[in-house]
Order: structure tokens, then sequence, then C-alpha cells
């Protein structure tokens, strides 16, 4: 087995700055709805963030 195969890392799907103009139409509208699919994702994350840190200042708020 070669350690280079096993290090082998899969390329981002969603380059950003790409050029499109060699892109079909199906392949844009598939590309927008991937670019959504990752926003409302990281809005997830930021919501749990803000949650975790609003705990947080509760919890250590001092009166």
């Amino acid at each position: 087995m070669d350690w280079d195969d096993v290090r082998k890392t899969a390329k981002p799907s969603l380059v950003m700055g790409e050029d499109l103009a060699k892109w079909s139409l199906a392949e844009l509208e598939a590309r927008i709805a991937s670019l959504r699919q990752e926003i409302a994702r990281t809005e997830a994350e930021i919501t749990r963030k803000k949650a975790h840190n609003q705990a947080a200042a509760a919890l250590f708020k001092s009166e």
C-alpha cells in the first residue's frame, strides 16, 4: 500500500472565483443549489455558536 494513496484528499466541489463560462445551465443551477445548502449550513453553525456564547454569558454573568 502506498501512503500517497491513503492521504489523497478530495478536491473541493465549490471553488470561489472559478471561471463559469464553460459550465452548462444545469451545472450552474446545481452549483447554486450547492451554494444555498452551504449557506444554510453556515448560518446554522452561526446560530449554534451564538446560542453557546449566550449560554456561557448567562452562566458567568455577575450580579
